[in-house]
């Protein structure tokens, strides 16, 4: 199978596609553990929950040291 390069764009898109249906079979968690389990090189983490959060896909709250993460 050849290898497919794609942009960046469509890297966070992607990562952004993992951590909605991480989300939606797991409901509210901590973005901690979320990247923990998805395992998403370099910040593709962090650039998957920006593109949910201004597309209005998720609910982000600030719960002491920890991040919760769920959908809307």
């Amino acid at each position: 199978m050849a290898k497919v390069n794609l942009t960046l764009e469509e890297k966070i898109g992607f990562s952004a596609g993992e951590i909605y249906n991480y989300l939606n079979e797991h409901g509210v968690t901590s973005f901690s553990k979320i990247k923990k389990d998805l395992d998403l090189k370099g910040n593709f983490a962090e650039l998957g929950l920006g593109w949910l959060a201004r597309e209005s896909k998720v609910d982000i709250e600030q719960k002491g040291p920890s991040v919760k993460v769920s959908l809307r």
